[in-house]
């Protein structure tokens, strides 16, 4: 008596999977989305509660919208340069992901140094946290944001560095791509202080 012997089926192919490195980042990324909504959440609070000290009116010196909409421009441009510097690795073109990997880290710088134009202005008028409600919440978002815009800019200029070794465009390497990630929060972050702080009234 003979018995039919059936193949083992093979297993079913695994899905997509993320890496350690990725989850890492998304974790991270997360904290910072709920610091920042407990930052920009406080904000909202103290203007809805006291109207009266965020008034246009109420405010020692004006904020200098102009020269934040081209730091906006800045940032929305470095978040383009920065997806070329992603794309670039994924086709492992050392050369372009220097290049894009430099102009995103200056693109940054310049946001830094108009930032700290702004801030001088409201320095030399004698503005400061101290000064108002409105400004001290307008100081620590801006202060906290611009922190995170250096923690970018730096390795971003280490990466720029290393770039032409190749260590980026080898398969598997998504380190450009997780510092991607970070600086597209980081400029997303921005585009909500923006109106909050310079267009809403």
């Amino acid at each position: 008596m003979s018995v039919a012997v059936t193949p083992l089926e093979s297993a079913p192919p695994a899905g997509p999977s993320i890496t350690s490195g990725k989850l890492g980042m998304w974790i991270f990324l997360a904290s910072e989305v709920m610091f920042f909504s407990g930052l920009i959440g406080t904000y909202v609070v103290l203007r809805v509660s006291a109207p009266d000290q965020f008034h246009p009116d109420k405010l020692i010196h004006k904020l200098n919208v102009p020269l934040a909409t081209v730091n906006t421009a800045v940032l929305i441009c470095s978040s383009f340069t920065m997806a070329l510097a992603v794309h670039a690795a994924q086709g492992r073109n050392d050369r372009n992901v220097r290049r894009f990997l430099l102009v995103t880290a200056l693109l940054g710088i310049v946001f830094c140094v108009l930032k700290g134009v702004e801030y001088n202005e409201k320095f030399s008028h004698g503005v400061g946290p101290s000064t108002s409600i409105f400004y001290s919440c307008y100081f620590a978002a801006t202060g906290v944001h611009l922190t995170h815009v250096i923690g970018g800019v730096v390795p971003l200029l280490m990466f720029a560095a290393l770039a032409g070794s190749g260590r980026f465009t080898r398969p598997g390497n998504i380190t450009v791509e997780l510092l991607g990630l970070y600086w597209h929060f980081v400029d997303i972050v921005w585009i909500f202080l923006f109106p909050l702080l310079y267009l809403l009234r």
